[in-house]
């Protein structure tokens, strides 16, 4: 009787008995217990990933064509950076691997693109660093212009920067034009001061060129290049230079939150970042290799650009 009784015990009877309340939460626990263990390490991932993508400096490749590019200087190899913001996210041996990186490109000319570091300050520290970690080799020379954070409060400010940069083996470019011998030809780098607390002056840098020469133009801030093509050359053609190259904006930095962190806010929407073609002339804007803000990127990796010139 009491066995018939015990294999007909009713449902209300078995979720009242102890053994029966234990048995479920065996079950239950276990699941709460993964999936809380899940949880928190896409909690960690998700707050660690962005950090770790700043880290992985890319190499974007690719092959433009010029017929303004003399014969001799065919397969022109330019490695060209922006905003290395230099400072405690961006240390000595950062710079020292970023010189490797370069020098392993072996590259004809070696361009920059300004914001070296967060304030004037930590910019000519950069240039300081970057003379002790290691020297950038590159066949026909260094030049690069300078960003918003660089330039400083005084003309001493600037007067440092600049010589800092010489002193480190980089040529500066305040509303200056280089010419680069190139076999029995030139070639020409123009850069301007910075758009936003410089004072860039296109005519000066457009006038000392012709149309009919390979030039490339540097300028940190993109939103100059609607002024720049405005500048004609020393005959008053328009079209003056060949290749612009520009960083500032950093992409965005963070592709779904970038609106958050405001940067490069006054740059126009076409001008936010990659290559573009515009009057017969290639525009690249970078994302650069460094941070600013938040030591942190997303899905917007930190680059440098391997760009090799064809005729």
């Amino acid at each position: 009787m009491n066995a018939y009784r015990g294999k007909h015990v009713s449902a209300a009877a078995r979720r009242a008995s102890p053994s029966f309340h234990r048995g479920r939460h065996q079950v239950r626990y276990p699941h709460r217990r993964r999936s809380l263990i899940i949880g928190l390490i896409l909690i960690v991932l998700i707050l660690l990933y962005p950090l770790l993508e700043a880290r992985l400096i890319l190499t974007d490749r690719v092959t433009i064509r010029s017929d303004d590019l003399p014969a001799e200087a065919n397969n022109l190899r330019i490695v060209y950076l922006s905003d290395i913001h230099y400072g405690f996210w961006f240390t000595d041996a950062d710079v020292s691997r970023l010189v490797s990186k370069i020098n392993n490109l072996r590259p004809d000319l070696v361009l920059l693109g300004g914001d070296y570091g967060t304030d004037n300050a930590s910019a000519v520290d950069f240039f300081v660093s970057l003379r002790k970690q290691g020297t950038l080799h590159s066949r026909y020379g260094v030049y690069g212009v300078i960003g918003e954070m660089d330039r400083g409060e005084s003309a001493a400010d600037l007067t440092k920067l600049t010589e800092s940069m010489s002193n480190a083996g980089v040529t500066p470019l305040v509303n200056k034009v280089a010419a680069v011998n190139v076999a029995s030809n030139r070639i020409y780098i123009a850069g301007v001061d910075d758009y936003i607390v410089g004072d860039p002056n296109f005519r000066t840098v457009a006038g000392s060129v012709s149309a009919q020469d390979y030039v490339i133009f540097l300028s940190h801030n993109p939103s100059a290049i609607s002024d720049a093509q405005l500048a004609t050359d020393s005959s008053g053609t328009l079209g003056w230079f060949d290749l612009g190259l520009f960083g500032h904006t950093h992409g965005g930095q963070m592709k779904i939150f970038g609106s958050l962190l405001d940067i490069a806010e006054d740059v126009p929407d076409r001008y936010r970042g990659g290559w573009l073609k515009e009057n017969r002339v290639d525009l690249l804007i970078s994302r650069g290799v460094g941070t600013i803000l938040y030591p942190g990127r997303l899905f917007c990796f930190p680059q440098i650009h391997y760009i090799t010139v064809t005729n």
